[in-house]
Parts: C-alpha cells; structure tokens; sequence
C-alpha cells in the first residue's frame, strides 16, 4: 500500500488527508471507511470511521495495528462514488497537492549508518575513521517541524553557500516500544520512503569543529516523500537501487544493501531504556557517494533534485534561493 496526505481546497478552508495511491488516483481513506460501513447499514459511519481509519496521518500511525487491516478492506471494497454525505472520495492527481507523506513527525532522527559515506567524509576532513562508529548506531536529531513533500520548492538559506543534498532510505515507525529486541523490530516499522536531508556544508563543517551538531548545518529543511510504502510490500529494504539526479543529470548511485548498520539495529539502539512512538522518523544516513560533498559537486539556486529509491519513487525538489528561482 502506498500512503499519502494530500492537501484539498474545501468551502471551509484547505484540509490535509491520509489518502491511499491507487492506479486510478487517490482515496481519501476516512471517507472511503465511512461509505464502506454506510453500505453496510452503519447509522453512525463517520464516528466510527474515524476511529477506525483516522483522516490525518500521524493519527492514523497511532493505531497502525488496526487502520492498516481498515485501510486494505477499504481499499479492497472501493466503489466510486460519493460518500454518505456527498463527500468526493477518489481524487486525479491534478485535483489534489500531494504534501510529505507524514509532514508533522513526532521526531526525526538521522543516523550515520553507511560505512561508504561515512569513511569518506572523515578521508576529506584528514582524520582516521573512528573505531566508536563500528560499535553503536550513532544519529543526530533535526528539525522534525520542518518537512517538505515532493514537488515543493527548498529555500536556499541566506546562512549557508554550500547547499547539499543527502539521499537516504527513511523507515516511519507504527508502534510504540521500549527495549525492543533487533529480532523483534520490523515490528514496529510502518513502512519506508525516500528522504533527502539538506545540509548546509559550510555550516556543518563548523558545528562539527566544537563537536557538536549538525544543528543548524541541517534542521531548517528535510524532504520525505513521494509516498509512504508499507513494510509488507518491501519483503527486504535492503536490495533497493539509490539514484540521484540534478536537472536530469545522474549524480549519484547506490544500494540500499550497502548499510552498514540496519534498521532493526538502529531502533534496538534508540529505544533501549527510551520509547519510540509512531511517528517517529528514522533516517539511514547518506548511501556512499550520495552527496555533492563526497563528489565535490555542489548544486545551484533553480536546480532540481530527484531522489528515486526503487519500489518507493521519485522525491523531487526544486532549489529556490531568497524566493527567487
């Protein structure tokens, strides 16, 4: 199942749904339960669709378990048409905006866990690889507040000259836990997308100079999207193709079977003696050779980045410095 929120212009203002992409366009999931249970003599069909297939997404991550099954049902007896009160409940794509899967996560944590990207950045600093990264899963947490979806433009900030793109794998959990066992953490994971964690290098590079951060160097901006892809249909995220392109252009290229340190491992680490909630984000870190810096290629105000994971899509930005393109 692939999962979005979508954006629609109603009588009483914009509105933000969890919608589900389908070949024909979108299903608005919450109205789609509603006229489901309608069709089957339910008085009440919004009341209980909304506690069965809630219409925002980090609500409906809070009760994965059950607005998963609700949501495949709904899906599996779609019938077109409106819903018990008039509601639209298939969109075309052009009717709609498609905003970052889940565009208000609890957290967002970025790991460091492909040992290509990792090496090579500490090769460019002159410094030794550190022993410590091999025994721990580190992160970093960024700006959770400041998530774009495909299609939207990224600010260039005034406080940086060397804008990046990063091109990482994003695991999005559906279900709390504390102290959850490696064997025992796909579990807990809703499903993946792509994400692109902009990096303001310059900045990063002297945060990074009193240890500590990234900070700034990296929460103004992070990109998810296009779409939420649950774990079912993603039988092993590790043999995924990575591509990035800038204006066309392939930059980079890799595979998600080169991480060194897996999800599994990572939500081990992160939820000993702490808990992890839906909703939360985890980042892969960069694939080897997956950023501008390891090429020392760096990209310019006007240009777009795609980023495509293989069996998730394409999550496209275009860069837009001081408003102005």
């Amino acid at each position: 199942m692939r999962l979005c929120t979508f954006e629609v212009q109603t009588p009483v203002g914009r509105q933000q749904r969890a919608g589900a992409v389908l070949d024909g366009g979108i299903l608005d999931l919450n109205f789609g339960c509603a006229a489901l249970l309608a069709r089957r003599g339910e008085p009440l069909p919004h009341r209980f669709a909304d506690a069965l297939v809630p219409a925002a997404m980090l609500e409906f991550l809070d009760i994965w378990s059950r607005s998963f099954s609700h949501a495949l049902e709904v899906i599996a007896s779609f019938e077109d048409g409106p819903g018990p009160n008039g509601e639209t409940l298939l969109y075309g794509p052009d009717e709609v905006r498609v905003l970052a899967p889940l565009p208000n996560p609890r957290s967002l944590r970025d790991f460091y866990a492909f040992e290509g990207h990792v090496k090579r950045g500490f090769e460019k600093r002159g410094e030794p690889m550190p022993r410590e990264w091999y025994e721990m899963p580190v992160y970093y947490k960024s700006g959770h507040h400041n998530v774009i979806g495909s299609g939207e433009d990224v600010l260039w900030p005034s406080f940086t000259e060397k804008f990046d793109y990063e091109l990482e794998l994003a695991a999005v959990i559906g279900k709390q836990g504390r102290n959850i066992p490696a064997e025992r953490a796909r579990e807990h994971i809703a499903g993946f997308t792509v994400m692109n964690d902009f990096s303001a290098r310059d900045i990063q590079r002297k945060e990074m100079k009193v240890r500590l951060g990234p900070a700034k160097g990296k929460d103004w901006a992070t990109a998810l999207g296009p779409w939420l892809v649950t774990a079912d249909e993603l039988s092993n995220p590790y043999e995924l193709r990575m591509t990035a392109r800038v204006n066309g252009e392939v930059w980079s290229n890799g595979n998600s079977g080169s991480i060194f340190w897996r999800f599994e491992q990572m939500i081990e680490f992160l939820s000993r003696d702490d808990t992890i909630y839906p909703g939360d984000v985890l980042g892969s870190g960069t694939v080897a050779a997956g950023c501008g810096l390891e090429l020392d290629r760096w990209v310019q105000p006007g240009d777009v980045i795609e980023l495509e994971i293989e069996k998730i899509g394409v999550l496209r930005n275009r860069v837009v410095r001081h408003g102005k393109s």
